[in-house]
């Protein structure tokens, strides 16, 4: 079975085996769009090929670290929440046992 390559899994890796980069057939004619066809432009080519693969993981990796610093940051805040009602409550306690010990001081 003959399957032609994609960008995902093209026949080969060597840049010199694969077709050179043809202009779209939305451009006109002698545009000021060169068509390079050297070494150097289809090695580019494959990196930007490359680099064009790589963007969802980048946007995903990017994305996670968004979410990680979002739940951290809700951590935090959950923490200080319970914080200040902890501190609430030893300030009524220590209230109550204030006035115990002065109730039994007049007594």
């Amino acid at each position: 079975m003959n399957i032609a390559g994609t960008i995902d899994r093209p026949l080969t890796n060597d840049p010199q085996k694969q077709a050179p980069m043809k202009t779209s057939a939305s451009e006109p004619t002698g545009s000021a769009t060169p068509d390079f066809t050297t070494t150097g432009a289809t090695g580019s080519r494959q990196n930007r090929t490359r680099e064009m693969q790589l963007i969802p993981e980048a946007l995903a990796r990017a994305h996670m670290h968004d979410r990680l610093h979002e739940a951290e940051q809700e951590r935090r805040a959950m923490r200080l929440v319970t914080a200040r009602r902890m501190q609430r409550r030893a300030e009524r306690a220590s209230m109550r046992a204030r006035r115990a010990l002065a109730m039994a001081v007049m007594q």
